[in-house]
């Protein structure tokens, strides 16, 4: 197993916003986390990289446990997070916000070698490099966020709302590109309000309802369920 959450909770100030919560994650897997607006997704996934703590329960990673780390040593394990909103550096260009990324390496060679890869999936990134990274598009920005994240050769990458805010076309993009990077043997954790494309992407799913998982199963499963479909879909079944 590679990832491993067992009875998480976590509370902000008197609000408790998970609810003891079970998920796992195999290695190579793409694994989907859908919900309404607060129901605990985007919690999740900052529990998982340290940038909230958990007020109880586990959560192990090759059988060794986050919750006690900080978030700078929880990415030198091998996990990234693309954050919701992109929040890359608008006022600096492409190649130091993806300079940033590579913060854990020392592995000169190791960091060309992963920019040469991210150029490759992304080349508009390659053509902006000297840009201001404020002044890309909305769908540029977010390229930029997941190529930031995978410059620290993360081997879980959290992925957070990133269809957000993009057109449909950008969206189809986006989700092959994702698929790019799990078959290049990264696995991936995603969050995403856009339900239908998720679990098209993912092999497995969890519905999160106000902190707690109310569903769990294959993504193909879920995509054929009724309620699901009513509530996330927009169809009747």
């Amino acid at each position: 197993m590679l990832l491993e959450i067992r009875n998480l909770h976590v509370t902000y100030g008197n609000v408790k916003a998970l609810h003891g919560i079970d998920l796992t994650v195999e290695q190579g897997e793409i694994v989907t986390i859908l919900g309404a607006n607060g129901a605990g997704k985007s919690t999740t996934l900052m529990s998982i990289s340290g940038l909230v703590k958990a007020a109880q329960g586990t959560i192990s990673y090759k059988d060794k446990e986050l919750t006690t780390l900080r978030a700078h040593n929880i990415v030198k394990q091998g996990i990234s997070q693309v954050p919701e909103g992109r929040r890359i550096f608008g006022t600096l260009t492409v190649q130091e916000n993806l300079n940033l990324g590579a913060f854990t390496l020392t592995d000169k060679e190791k960091i060309a070698k992963n920019q040469e890869w991210i150029f490759s999936l992304f080349p508009r990134l390659h053509e902006r490099r000297q840009q201001l990274a404020g002044t890309l598009s909305g769908g540029e920005q977010q390229m930029l966020a997941i190529a930031r994240a995978l410059m620290g050769s993360p081997e879980l990458l959290l992925l957070d709302e990133p269809s957000l805010g993009l057109a449909p076309i950008l969206v189809k993009s986006i989700f092959a590109t994702i698929r790019e990077i799990n078959k290049s043997g990264v696995t991936i954790l995603l969050v995403e309000q856009n339900a239908r494309a998720a679990l098209k992407l993912a092999d497995r799913g969890y519905v999160l309802e106000v902190g707690r998982i109310v569903l769990e199963g294959k993504a193909q499963d879920l995509l054929e369920n009724r309620e699901i479909s009513k509530a996330y879909l927009g169809g009747a079944g």
